[in-house]
């Protein structure tokens, strides 16, 4: 199923944690931070500015982002977990 986000919102899918840590240890699941990263599933039609256009987004489908621990809002959609968030709440586009 395709989540279609609204205005500057875009729809991000996180990485995998990582189940080994980089000392080589294997991380149990209560160990393993949350991801900061994701992918860009979907993005919205852009900021609606005041003369009535919209403001074109940054970030576009496919890209590998940088977010904050707090940023956007989780939601479960068809047994998968997304996140939803404003394009602001983007720290990074990673090459």
């Amino acid at each position: 199923m395709k989540v279609v986000p609204l205005g500057d919102n875009i729809v991000v899918k996180r990485m995998e944690a990582e189940e080994v840590s980089p000392g080589g240890i294997v991380l149990p699941d209560v160990a393993r931070e949350t991801p900061r990263q994701g992918r860009v599933l979907s993005v919205g039609d852009g900021q609606l500015l005041p003369n009535g256009s919209r403001a074109r987004h940054l970030v576009a489908e496919g890209d590998r982002v940088l977010f904050g621990s707090y940023a956007g809002t989780d939601v479960d959609v068809d047994g998968q977990q997304f996140l939803i968030m404003r394009e602001a709440e983007v720290l990074a586009i990673v090459p």
